[in-house]
């Protein structure tokens, strides 16, 4: 007489604990990836909008002859941002977060020969220098 074995399929712990070692080693090479990503197109974002608005005040310092002295204020620029009328406060760093909901908040400009600055940061080091 012989005996008859059921065979079940399925996996074993062993390898089930084997995946997820697997799956945990490679979220824990890409994660700090991921947000050293994050916080470079940040910063560069940022960036962007610090040579936009230099632009704006070199623009407006040139179309009004204001010498390298002249205080600049955001009304004064604001025509040159080219996004209209009170979207100057649709300007903020990115790396804000929900800290900055205008442009006052993230950005400061102060003279012609000035180069705007960022007043967030972000927590990390950001050359934040457009000249």
């Amino acid at each position: 007489m012989q005996t008859q074995r059921k065979r079940v399929s399925g996996f074993t712990l062993v390898e089930i604990m084997i995946v997820v070692a697997i799956i945990g080693l490679l979220a824990t090479i890409a994660i700090p990836n991921f947000v050293r990503a994050r916080t470079k197109s940040q910063q560069n974002a940022c960036i962007g909008n610090l040579r936009q608005i230099d632009g704006a005040v070199q623009q407006w310092a040139l179309e009004n002859k204001a010498g390298a002295t002249s205080s600049v204020t955001v009304p004064d620029i604001e025509p040159y941002l080219g996004r209209g009328t009170g979207a100057v406060d649709s300007i903020i760093c990115p790396s804000a977060g929900s800290s900055a909901s205008n442009f006052s908040a993230s950005y400061s400009i102060t003279r012609v020969d000035a180069a705007p600055t960022c007043k967030i940061g972000g927590g990390y080091d950001m050359a934040h220098s457009v000249r």
